[in-house]
C-alpha cells in the first residue's frame, strides 16, 4: 500500500492536537450596505429585530433552532479587512424561509413584490414537492420562500 496520501517530510499532520468535539453550527453572517432597509426585509420575513438594531453597525437574531443570523456593516468589515469590497454579482449566498402552506408562499411573494422588494422568480411547483418562490433582500442576496406541497412525502 502507498504512503502517497501522507504529509512529506514529517510535516505535522493537519489538524493534530484539535479538541476532539466537533464545533457547533452557530451563525449565518452577512455584511449589508443599507443596515435599517435590510433589517426591515428580514422583519417582514418574520425575524423579531429590535428597532434600536437599525442604527447600530452590527446586528443580529437568534432562530428558533439557537442559529443567529448576523448582520455588519461595509464600514465594519473594512475594519477588519481593510480595502475589502461588497461582492456583487449572483449566487453570493441565499437563505429559505418555510412558509406554513404553498398559498402562504405565493402570500408572501406577493406582499414582499408589493412592498418593492425584488422578486428573482415567480412561486412555482418544484419538481421535488415544493412551493418555491424566490426574491431579493436589500443587498441582492437571494432569499428562498417555500411550503411542502400536500401531496409531497
Amino acid at each position: 500500500m502507498s504512503d502517497s496520501f501522507k504529509t512529506c517530510g514529517g510535516a505535522a499532520v493537519y489538524g493534530a492536537g484539535m479538541a476532539t468535539t466537533a464545533p457547533r453550527f452557530d451563525l449565518v453572517g452577512m455584511v449589508t450596505k443599507d443596515m435599517p432597509a435590510t433589517l426591515a426585509f428580514y422583519r417582514r420575513l418574520g425575524l423579531d429585530i429590535p428597532a434600536e438594531a437599525d442604527t447600530a453597525p452590527h446586528a443580529e437574531v437568534t432562530g428558533p433552532g439557537g442559529v443567529r443570523l448576523a448582520w455588519d456593516t461595509v464600514d465594519v468589515i473594512r475594519s477588519m479587512h481593510p480595502g475589502w469590497e461588497l461582492p456583487t454579482g449572483e449566487g453570493r449566498m441565499s437563505l429559505a424561509f418555510r412558509c406554513e402552506n404553498p398559498s402562504a408562499v405565493d402570500t408572501l411573494y406577493a406582499e414582499l413584490l408589493a412592498a418593492g422588494v425584488p422578486g428573482a422568480r415567480d412561486p412555482w411547483d418544484a419538481f421535488w414537492g415544493q412551493r418555491y418562490a424566490v426574491v431579493e433582500d436589500p443587498d441582492g442576496n437571494t432569499v428562498d420562500l417555500f411550503a411542502p406541497l400536500p401531496d409531497a412525502p
